[in-house]
């Protein structure tokens, strides 16, 4: 999420008519519009590693994995979002065409600018789909995989993946994925250090 581009009062109409005629993409929160912004190089090499890894894995079943040009309606929270990777079980969503609602798990790709933001108020829309199983924060620099899943009592239990991990499952889809292939053609660089707790903004 980013700055506020100046649009006060959509209603959820309002905002899916006026975003397809928008060259750059906004998210949406109880009326509000927000601008999204480039990001950096590696946040796009994990993006379609993780997205592309999911796909091979659950070909030829009911789940697809979709990325970040597909918008998500949260309605509880009155809200859509671009989650970097989704992937749903449900054929309502694989009929739809402007956005799907009932994602079994998401996945978003930590920048300095978002890593509060994913990990706090977003994530807190997102418990409210009935839908969703399990998400997951992908911290590029610490190379680690933050994963929480849903109970059966509804509480939200955690799982870190890190460098010591071989492969991170994800439980939902009952698959898992080589930290490897999720970080592949990564620059050294990338793993200086854990993103900073900050307000929203900049890439998605």
């Amino acid at each position: 999420m980013n700055t506020p581009a100046g649009k006060l009062g959509f209603s959820a109409e309002d905002y899916l008519a006026w975003e397809e005629c928008q060259d750059a993409k906004h998210e949406y929160v109880a009326g509000e519009v927000f601008a999204m912004v480039g990001a950096r190089r590696e946040h796009v090499v994990v993006t379609p590693n993780l997205a592309s890894a999911l796909k091979q894995r659950l070909r030829g079943g009911p789940c697809q994995a979709y990325v970040s040009d597909l918008k998500l309606r949260v309605e509880a929270a009155n809200a859509f979002f671009y989650p970097d990777v989704m992937v749903s079980c449900d054929q309502r969503d694989h009929e739809a065409s402007l956005f799907i609602a009932h994602p079994t798990l998401i996945v978003e790709v930590l920048s300095d600018s978002t890593a509060a933001y994913d990990r706090g108020d977003k994530f807190a829309a997102y418990r409210t789909l009935p839908s969703l199983l399990e998400y997951v924060v992908v911290d590029i620099r610490a190379r680690r995989l933050e994963t929480f899943r849903r109970a059966s009592d509804g509480d939200w239990l955690f799982h870190d993946y890190g460098p010591d991990s071989e492969t991170c499952p994800f439980a939902s889809l009952a698959v898992s994925v080589p930290l490897d292939e999720i970080f592949e053609n990564l620059s050294a660089e990338a793993s200086t250090a854990s993103p900073q707790d900050s307000s929203p903004g900049a890439s998605t």
